[in-house]
């Protein structure tokens, strides 16, 4: 247990000042009110059960609560992400702050940033973490930060509007509620899910009524319960191996899979570097409408069904009978060390392995860089969009993403 007595409160603060100092030289934390926040709130209070090294462990997220299949139901954020979060909402002294999904400590941190006048709600939709996140708010000191009840979906109007909306849980969209309560100039940054992956995006509102992003980032959340919740799409092509993405628009044969899945592969090599996965994947899914993100467990990379790439999930072409998908190798020519290429299967795998190749030149060639995208976010128009490849279809709206 986490059991801070008076011999071991300088060990908590020395841990805190170390975490501050990592979450500097991570990047993570680049502005000094940030850091202050940091150094401030007491996070083992929020983390009872927690060693403190790992209540202060920059990358940790403990788990709060699981369902009974063991499925996480409530984290604490690692600090670099909330960190990270908090520098995109660039939150100011006085501001109105609402937060979607509670823990406690993201609320504390809030609560800093916008000091005595400024408002922070925090709102969850499991009793049993608004009653956590009170009485550790309390406990710290943070008695005026208000914890609400409720489906996020709906948001707070009493308490609105907002100057910025920060949300810490998974969301597969963004509800009305939340761009109705927000600020004429205020920032929503949301974990958003898009094609099979999440990113982070700090949102602000465009003169066409939607939002369009700052900056964003990858990102992993627990996902939304309650009426924004949404079930991902999964296929499964064989034992171990699943695809996942976005709405039903990309028809999958699975039998023709499954067949190219066991013939012989091949490997095509693309002379552009290989760096920055995470850009590069969102590159990849929304610049081509075929693609989807591909999933094995280990047992299916021991039987070399598939290379290793597809152990964390990696961009897949899939083309009716045929599919490629993206791989690495060590290159003394390229400024990251590595060369990107492709994986394909299937009868018209040479195909399929030219256009991903195609794709992936062109990502170094015109993209290597971060935050290269726009991100828009259009609520749900009269009449829909024409589908493309960096369009996805959402409840509420569309999001359109787009590499001038």
């Amino acid at each position: 247990m986490t059991d801070v007595t008076t011999d071991n409160v300088e060990e908590a603060a020395a841990l805190r000042a170390a975490m501050v100092r990592e979450l500097r030289d991570q990047g993570a934390i680049q502005s000094e009110p940030v850091a202050a926040a940091f150094a401030t709130v007491p996070r083992h209070l929020f983390t009872p059960g927690e060693p403190l090294k790992a209540a202060y462990a920059a990358n940790n997220a403990p788990v709060v609560k699981t369902d009974d299949n063991g499925l996480t139901l409530s984290s604490v954020s690692a600090p670099h992400l909330q960190a990270t979060m908090l520098e995109a909402a660039e939150i100011e002294p006085g501001m109105r702050v609402c937060e979607y999904g509670s823990g406690g400590y993201n609320a504390a941190l809030l609560a800093e940033l916008v000091g005595d006048s400024g408002r922070v709600t925090t709102v969850d939709i499991d009793a049993e973490i608004v009653e956590r996140a009170r009485t550790f708010l309390d406990e710290a000191g943070y008695h005026q930060v208000d914890v609400v009840l409720a489906d996020a979906e709906e948001g707070v109007p009493e308490s609105a509007p907002f100057d910025r909306i920060i949300v810490t849980a998974g969301s597969w969209d963004i509800p009305p509620a939340w761009i109705a309560q927000l600020s004429d100039d205020g920032r929503i940054v949301v974990p958003l899910r898009l094609k099979g992956t999440t990113r982070w995006i700090a949102f602000e509102r465009d003169s066409l009524g939607g939002l369009v992003s700052r900056s964003y980032g990858l990102c992993v959340f627990v996902p939304f319960q309650g009426a924004g919740s949404r079930t991902e799409r999964t296929v499964v092509i064989d034992t171990g191996v699943v695809l996942r993405m976005d709405g039903a628009d990309l028809k999958v044969d699975v039998e023709a899979l499954r067949r190219a899945l066991h013939l012989p592969g091949i490997e095509r090599w693309s002379g552009a570097v290989f760096d920055m996965p995470d850009e590069l994947t969102l590159f990849l899914l929304t610049n081509d409408p075929r693609m989807a993100m591909l999933h094995a467990d280990q047992d299916a990379i021991d039987q070399k069904l598939l290379a290793r790439p597809a152990l964390k999930g990696v961009p897949v072409l899939i083309s009716g009978d045929s599919f490629a998908y993206r791989a690495a190798r060590p290159s003394d020519d390229m400024s990251s060390g590595y060369e990107s290429g492709v994986y394909a299967h299937g009868p018209s795998a040479e195909n399929v392995a030219a256009r991903y190749v195609e794709l992936l030149r062109q990502w170094a060639d015109k993209y290597h860089r971060r935050g290269a995208s726009s991100i828009r976010y259009i609520p749900k128009p009269a009449s829909p969009l024409t589908p493309a490849s960096g369009v996805i279809t959402k409840r509420h709206g569309t999001v359109v993403v787009t590499w001038p």
